[in-house]
C-alpha cells in the first residue's frame, strides 16, 4: 500500500458528546479518519455546534467530511434550524419550485454549522402502507413524482453548497420491517424493480455530469437478484447495477453497519469488508472507539492480505476526494434577512400541503370540542420525539370552549368510554407507528375529526373526516391552527393513496 493511503480514510465514524475530547481526536488522527457523522446526541446549541465542526475540520483535514440526516419533517438533527417539511409534504404541494427552495434553504442552514454532506433526499417510493420506518421521508408512491421532487430538493442543496446523499438504493419503499431491527426482503424481480424501486437511483446515477454526488444504501435482501447478501454488501447490486450497468462514479456509502440488519449477521469487521468489496467507498461504522476500531482493523488486515485491493482502495479515496473539494466544510454567516426568509419559506411550504380527507371541515370556534391525545412521543432514535400534549392542546387556544384530555397512551383509547354528551370529538395523532401495530382498539373510533400529525398511513385506520399535516414541525403546527380557525385553505392533494 502506499503511504498515502489508509484503510481509515474509508471509514465514517460517530462520536460522543457534544464537544470533541482529546481521546477521539486522537483516535480521529491515529486512523487518519476524514468522515464523521452527526447524530442528535451530539448537537448542543447552535454556537457549540459551530465549535465542534471547527474541532473536527481541525483535525481530520481540509478535506473532511461531516455529515448528519437533514432531510426535513420528523428525520433532522439540527433543530434549531428552519424546519424544512417532510418529503411528503412537499408530495401534497407538488411544486418543484418549492421544493429546489427547501433544498436550498435546508443547504445554507447546514453550511452556517459546519456540515458539507446531508444524508438526504430519500429516493424510496412509499408504496407499502404498512412501512414502519420510510412513511412521510418519501415524496411519493409515484415513481416520477418522487424523481421529479427530490431531483429539484438536490438541485437546491447543491447549488447552496451542502452535498447530497439519495438513499436508500435500491430502495426501501417496499419493505414492512425496520431494518434499523431486523433484515427486510423485498422478494421482486429485476424487471419489477426497474418498473418502480429503480427508476428514480438510475435518473440520479446513470447520467454522467447530472448524478448526484452519493448514495447511501439499504440493508435489505433482493432475493431474485441476491439470495446470500442484502444490498449494502452485494456485488451483484453495488458492483453489477450501480457501478458496472449504470457507470456510477460517485461516492457510495454505507447505512450504518451497527443496524440490526448487518450487525447481528455479519458483525462490524467482516460487513466493512464485504461493503468495500461489493462497491460501496466508505462504511459508516458507529459504536464505541473500540468497535469502530474493529472495523479499521479488518480493513488493513483485508488490504494487507489482498482480499481488498489496493487499486480498490485508491480509488475509493479519489471519489471521496472529490466529494469533499466540490463541497468543503465551511462556517458562513446565516442570520438576519436571510434566515427569516428561510424559515418563512419552511413555514410557507409545510401550509401548502395540508390535506383533508373524506370532507374534513374546520369546526367552529364556538362549538364544544373533546380533544383526544397522547401526552408524550419519545424519539426513536431515527426520529425526533413526536409533538407534545401541550403542543397540540395550543391548536385550540381560539375556540370557546375546547376540552384537551391528554393519555398516556392513545391505543388505550376505548370509543365505548367517550361520553356521547353533543360535544364534538377530536382524535390528534402524534405517533409514527400505525394503530395496529400500537395494539389499540382504533378500529372503533368514530371521530368527527382526526388530526394525523405524523404516519399518514394512520388515515386509513380510523374511518372519519381527516386532515394530515405530514409532519410536526412548528409551521406543519401553525398550518394546521390557521385552517382550525377557518384562516387560511387546505388544498394539497395526498400523494399516496389513502381512500
Amino acid at each position: 500500500m502506499s503511504k498515502a493511503f489508509h484503510p481509515g480514510q474509508l471509514v465514517m465514524v460517530d462520536i460522543q458528546g457534544k464537544r470533541l475530547d482529546a481521546e477521539t481526536a486522537a483516535f480521529l488522527r491515529r486512523h487518519q479518519i476524514r468522515a464523521v457523522c452527526l447524530f442528535r446526541k451530539n448537537l448542543g446549541t447552535e454556537a457549540e455546534v459551530q465549535q465542534l465542526t471547527r474541532d473536527l475540520r481541525e483535525v481530520m483535514g481540509p478535506e473532511a467530511l461531516i455529515g448528519l440526516d437533514q432531510e426535513g419533517g420528523s428525520v433532522v438533527r439540527a433543530t434549531f434550524l428552519p424546519q424544512a417539511p417532510s418529503a411528503m409534504a412537499l408530495g401534497a404541494a407538488d411544486d418543484e419550485d418549492l421544493a429546489e427552495s427547501v433544498g436550498a434553504a435546508v443547504a445554507r442552514g447546514l453550511r452556517s454549522i459546519g456540515i458539507n454532506w446531508n444524508f438526504a433526499p430519500v429516493l424510496d417510493i412509499n408504496n407499502n402502507p404498512a412501512n414502519p420506518v420510510i412513511a412521510e421521508r418519501s415524496f411519493s408512491e409515484d415513481a416520477d413524482d418522487v424523481t421529479r421532487l427530490a431531483g429539484a430538493w438536490m438541485r437546491g442543496s447543491l447549488r447552496a453548497g451542502v452535498a447530497c446523499c439519495v438513499k436508500h438504493f435500491p430502495g426501501h419503499g417496499d419493505t414492512h420491517v425496520d431494518s434499523h431491527l431486523a433484515l427486510p426482503t423485498v422478494d421482486k424481480s429485476r424487471a419489477e424493480l426497474d418498473a418502480l424501486e429503480l427508476r428514480p437511483f438510475k435518473a440520479f446515477c446513470h447520467k454522467p455530469g447530472e448524478a448526484a454526488p452519493a448514495v447511501m444504501t439499504a440493508h435489505i435482501v433482493y432475493p431474485q437478484i441476491d439470495p446470500e447478501h442484502p444490498a449494502t454488501l452485494s456485488t451483484k447490486i453495488l458492483g453489477d447495477i450501480l457501478r458496472r450497468e449504470w457507470g456510477y462514479e460517485g461516492v457510495v456509502i454505507t447505512d450504518a453497519l451497527m443496524m440490526k440488519a448487518i450487525f447481528e449477521r455479519y458483525g462490524y469487521a467482516r460487513a466493512a469488508v464485504l461493503a468495500i468489496q461489493a462497491g460501496a467507498d466508505m462504511i459508516l461504522a458507529q459504536g464505541s472507539l473500540d468497535e469502530q476500531g474493529q472495523s479499521i482493523a479488518a480493513l488493513e488486515a483485508a488490504f494487507a492480505r489482498g482480499e481488498l485491493s489496493q487499486a480498490q482502495g485508491e480509488r475509493a479515496r479519489a471519489r471521496l476526494d472529490a466529494l469533499a473539494r466540490a463541497y468543503p466544510v465551511q462556517h458562513a454567516g446565516y442570520a438576519g434577512a436571510q434566515r427569516a426568509d428561510d424559515d418563512a419559506l419552511m413555514r410557507c411550504a409545510w401550509a401548502r400541503g395540508l390535506t383533508l380527507l373524506r370532507g374534513a371541515q374546520a369546526p367552529d370556534l364556538q362549538a364544544p370540542l373533546r380533544v383526544y391525545v397522547q401526552g408524550q412521543v419519545p424519539t426513536d432514535g431515527v426520529s425526533e420525539a413526536g409533538p407534545t400534549g401541550a403542543q397540540v392542546a395550543a391548536l385550540f387556544d381560539g375556540f370557546a370552549d375546547a376540552e384537551v384530555l391528554v393519555l398516556q397512551d392513545i391505543a388505550t383509547l376505548d370509543w365505548a368510554r367517550v361520553p356521547q354528551d353533543g360535544r364534538k370529538t377530536v382524535i390528534a395523532s402524534t405517533q409514527r407507528a400505525r394503530y395496529d401495530e400500537l395494539g389499540g382498539l382504533a378500529q372503533g373510533w368514530r371521530p368527527d375529526l382526526h388530526l394525523v400529525l405524523w404516519n399518514p398511513f394512520q388515515a386509513l385506520d380510523v374511518q372519519a373526516p381527516t386532515v394530515i399535516t405530514w409532519g410536526y414541525a412548528d409551521g406543519a403546527l401553525e398550518g394546521l391552527k390557521q385552517w382550525l380557525e377557518g384562516r387560511a385553505p387546505a388544498t394539497a392533494q395526498s400523494p399516496v393513496t389513502l381512500n
